[in-house]
């Protein structure tokens, strides 16, 4: 089992930490969980955070990667890579041309000899309508060339189908796409044990039955959601903006971490 001296978190808000608790004016984050755990096999320990919201798979390949590659050192430095899924929510997304970035990204770590992690994501979401079997179409593909990189380039991948109830709601923000605290605790247990390092092995606890919603607090949940995030979304994809215009990333050298 490898002792890493180094963690590299590449993305977008899911590896940044959206909406987890915020420290030090920062989200937190499952990356930033799995550092705490990591640290303590190593006093040499390092950790880099250059996930940043709102980005596409090609601003991180292009943006993320060759920054990460100056920090590598060898199969000692875990890189976490999960990118993609803001493409696949776009109207304009092609899954052939993402596909191929995906490999191009997942393969130009590889050759850096570190120790790479990717993630497959839960590909249904609550509703029968268009939009969720669009949304499962998708992903799903999304999942299966996850899965195909992974075995080419010799990624452990962290499997959503392993947890397949992380799709309840409870385990999400108030704008049903990120994962709130509960789920990125649970997230970096699972990377952990996926590691083969100290994990709780209560992340793998569903949560008991939800309570029944009455038809008034479903539809002005909905009805405030759509105001709240939706809209918002669709202002910004109009006008060419992004959530992460702007930003830089939490950790863009290695910093000790205690």
């Amino acid at each position: 089992m490898t002792t890493f001296t180094r963690f590299i978190a590449l993305g977008d808000s899911m590896t940044e930490g959206m909406c987890d608790e915020i420290i030090d004016g920062k989200y937190r984050g499952w990356a930033d969980r799995v550092a705490d755990t990591l640290v303590k096999e190593s006093p040499n320990f390092s950790y880099v955070n250059l996930a940043i919201r709102g980005k596409l798979l090609h601003q991180v390949i292009d943006g993320q990667i060759p920054a990460a590659k100056a920090f590598i050192t060898g199969p000692e430095t875990l890189v976490s890579f999960h990118a993609g899924a803001n493409d696949v929510l776009r109207p304009s997304y092609q899954a052939e041309d993402a596909f191929a970035k995906y490999e191009k990204g997942v393969s130009d770590l590889a050759k850096t000899g570190a120790t790479i992690i990717v993630f497959t994501v839960v590909d249904r979401v609550e509703g029968n309508g268009k939009t969720a079997q669009l949304w499962h179409e998708r992903f799903s593909s999304f999942n299966v060339n996850v899965r195909n990189v992974a075995k080419k380039h010799g990624a452990t991948i962290i499997e959503a189908d392993d947890a397949k109830w992380l799709a309840d709601l409870r385990f999400l923000a108030v704008d049903r796409l990120h994962l709130n605290s509960d789920g990125h605790w649970r997230l970096s247990q699972a990377v952990l044990e996926k590691l083969g390092k100290e994990f709780d092995s209560a992340w793998k606890i569903p949560l008991p039955p939800a309570k029944k919603k009455s038809w008034l607090r479903i539809n002005t949940e909905k009805t405030l959601w759509i105001i709240t995030f939706v809209l918002p979304w669709i202002w910004r994809r109009i006008r060419g903006k992004s959530s992460g215009d702007g930003r830089s990333a939490k950790y863009e050298t290695p910093i000790a971490w205690k």
